[in-house]
């Protein structure tokens, strides 16, 4: 923390990221101890306005949290899934896989296909309700330490500073929020996560931490392409064997679909990129038809957690807990990880509870991390563990086929000859020189089915004040140039969903061809959708990405 002063507020617990781990553990806060003062901080305008996920969610936690939910109108879980489809798409055709080959764990029905981000907006509610103090549009900045190196609260981003870092007209430094306890609920890849993990070896004897690039739109379809409760899973083109990755459509109220794709961010190819490989899967005979004489009315970016019960890090620290996505709780053949962020949020909140009644305080929650592997969360993670481990060594077909078999003798027999693979390398270290791979032509978009980056960030609402400090640090502008760009070709120019990274020639044109010399590198921070992909592959690690002023970014609607 700067020298800044800065005006405090105390709270008995203090919680970053309203999504759903953070409001959930605000909530289970209050139905505990009333008494409690709580606050949640949330970089997005509005709780929900940050949250991009499928989203079919599986209601076991928020059966938990709010036992009652269903008999109320106001509720965001309008949609029951009514059918199940997996495809395998080959370049020209496809074929539906037997439910009855699919292990029980992937079965959808009594799932619910939803808006996540209308899902916080409703927590949130609920929260305030209770007495909980949710202060949208202010980033957690920074951690707040005493002197025996325990976290004691958060400080949130100055605003009004110059893009030179000096204080502008409009300068307001952040507050300090101090806390009993902290609680971190940032999702994917989270700056003070990624802290905390580095001082406290909260990694240590685990495995990477492993990710995917989840890419989304929102179309308006015919009423006569609209299946209304359907979701439909596919692997296979447009990626090659070796690459993994998958995609979704899910059919929800008023005629919408929801589209995505996931790509496994351990590719090698650094001229693969994943917006394209989206744009080019809408084409495909099984997926086009979907979305004839529709409109596409929202997008978005996000990285997911794909590492799972090998790579999930210590989870306590001293002042603290990590809680959903910022621990790694995604289970990945389902693609589901708000279920677990409920019930992890639920959990903090119960062993934070018991502490702080005992009268501790800013000690460690040993408690909480011990306890989770032996709940419904450590159950749901450990029969999948094998899953993304097998795709990445033995490529989609054998290794989706060995996935399968494994999670079958995890559920009927708890148990499996792999035991628990190994992840190695980081997604970072996976990425190969360009020098090993050929340049991907991908084909012009149609402005009709398929379309740019521009155009897609637009729909995502995304907006950041220009004059401000670069929230993508580049730690070494040297290393940029002579590896990313003269090693590997550029692959940020790819990689980022949102046309955030250009490399450029003398004149300021782009530079097309991967070898050009003298080009510099370009940062369009004000397109950034707050993915994490470029800190999480770029193969240099070089790429820090921290919080901008609280409030900017995207501003999902329906997402």
């Amino acid at each position: 923390m700067s020298e800044i002063e800065r005006e405090s507020m105390e709270f008995d617990v203090v919680i970053v990221g309203a999504g759903p781990a953070g409001l959930a553990a605000a909530i289970r806060l209050k139905q505990v101890n009333p008494d409690l003062s709580v606050v949640v901080l949330e970089k997005g305008g509005e709780a929900g306005a940050h949250i991009l996920s499928g989203a079919v969610v599986d209601p076991i936690g928020i059966d938990r949290l709010l036992p009652g939910w269903r008999e109320e109108s106001d509720h965001p879980f309008k949609t029951e899934v009514t059918a199940d489809h997996f495809l395998v798409l080959g370049p020209a055709g496809s074929f539906r896989l037997p439910n009855i080959l699919m292990p029980p764990l992937m079965n959808n029905h009594g799932n619910y296909i939803v808006s996540l981000g209308n899902v916080c907006r409703w927590l949130s509610g609920k929260a305030e309700a209770l007495g909980v103090e949710i202060y949208p549009g202010f980033a957690a900045a920074g951690l707040l330490y005493n002197e025996e190196g325990a976290v004691t609260g958060v400080y949130t981003g100055d605003m009004g500073v110059e893009k030179d870092g000096s204080h502008g007209p409009n300068f307001a430094p952040g507050m300090a929020l101090m806390g009993k306890y902290v609680l971190i609920g940032e999702g994917a890849r989270g700056s003070l996560a990624k802290q905390l993990i580095a001082k406290y070896n909260l990694a240590e004897g685990r495995e990477p931490a492993k990710f995917g690039i989840g890419l989304k739109e929102l179309w308006q379809v015919k009423p006569e392409n609209h299946k209304l409760g359907l979701v439909q899973h596919s692997f296979g083109w447009p990626l090659d064997m070796k690459t993994g990755g998958g995609s979704f459509l899910y059919h929800l109220e008023d005629n919408q679909v929801a589209v995505g794709f996931v790509v496994h961010l351990n590719y090698k190819n650094p001229y693969l990129s994943p917006f394209e490989e989206f744009q080019r899967f809408k084409t495909h005979p099984a997926i086009a038809p979907t979305f004839a004489g529709a409109k596409r009315i929202g997008y978005g970016a996000r990285a997911i957690t794909e590492g799972g019960w090998q790579s999930v890090p210590k989870m306590s620290f001293p002042g603290g807990v990590l809680m959903g996505c910022a621990a790694g709780l995604v289970n990945v053949p389902r693609i589901k990880g708000s279920h677990n962020a409920v019930l992890s949020g639920m959990l903090a909140a119960e062993h934070v509870a018991e502490a702080i009644a005992t009268g501790r305080a800013n000690d460690e929650l040993a408690s909480y991390e011990e306890a989770w592997r032996g709940t419904d969360i450590g159950k749901d993670l450990k029969k999948v563990r094998n899953v993304k481990p097998l795709w990445s060594r033995f490529g989609t077909i054998v290794g989706v086929g060995l996935g399968g078999l494994d999670m079958w003798l995890n559920t009927l027999f708890g148990v499996s000859p792999f035991g628990t693979l190994k992840h190695g390398k980081t997604d970072a270290a996976a990425l190969e020189p360009a020098s090993k791979h050929q340049k991907i032509v991908y084909p012009k978009p149609d402005g009709v089915l398929t379309f740019d980056r521009l155009s897609s960030v637009f729909l995502s609402g995304t907006n950041h004040e220009e004059d401000q400090p670069v929230h993508l640090q580049v730690k070494n502008p040297a290393l940029q140039v002579s590896s990313e760009h003269d090693v590997f070709g550029g692959p940020s120019t790819r990689y980022c969903p949102a046309g955030v990274y250009e490399w450029v020639d003398a004149e300021g044109n782009a530079a097309a061809d991967p070898t050009a010399k003298d080009v510099r590198f370009v940062i369009n921070a004000q397109n950034c959708v707050h993915c994490k992909t470029c800190d999480i592959k770029d193969p240099n690690q070089n790429i820090n990405w921290v919080p901008p002023q609280g409030g900017e970014g995207p501003v999902y609607q329906n997402m």
